[in-house]
């Protein structure tokens, strides 16, 4: 997961397309609720406000790369996000239970014997990890 993935210039501009067809549809999307609904811009301020915990917690440390892990993969024992992750076992517990906590994992035990633990992505994360795509597209566009 260190090293970046290599696109040709076809994906790129494939990729590209895409996201701004995306933008464009959230953009005429959005403006067209605020007019509609005459919502005024205090109102949309504090709903931007709101979205601050959610962002605090996808950006700290290894949210994000589970997240992208679990897309990835669809489900993950522990055992298999700690190899493939190469986090420490408290770390990488303490995430999940974040991450379950505000709804973009779940956990699932399966009765045993051996007792396992899968971890998915909730719509919510599965979502929100396709959503945070473009920025991670943005950040290592060239």
């Amino acid at each position: 997961m260190n090293s970046p993935v290599a696109l040709s210039v076809e994906f790129h501009k494939l990729v590209e397309g895409q996201i701004d067809r995306t933008i464009q549809g959230i953009e005429t999307t959005f403006f067209t609720i605020m007019e509609k609904q005459k919502i005024p811009p205090q109102e949309v301020k504090n709903e931007i406000d709101r979205l601050q915990e959610n962002f605090t917690i996808l950006f700290q440390k290894w949210s994000l790369e589970i997240l992208y892990t679990l897309l990835l993969k669809k489900n993950s024992g522990f055992g298999g996000l700690k190899k493939v992750l190469g986090v420490n076992s408290r770390t990488l517990s303490d995430k999940l239970k974040l991450l379950q906590t505000h709804g973009y994992v779940e956990r699932n035990v399966q009765t045993g014997p051996p007792l396992r633990v899968q971890y998915t992505l909730t719509i919510k994360g599965k979502n929100t990890t396709l959503l945070a795509l473009p920025l991670l597209y943005y950040s290592t566009a060239v």
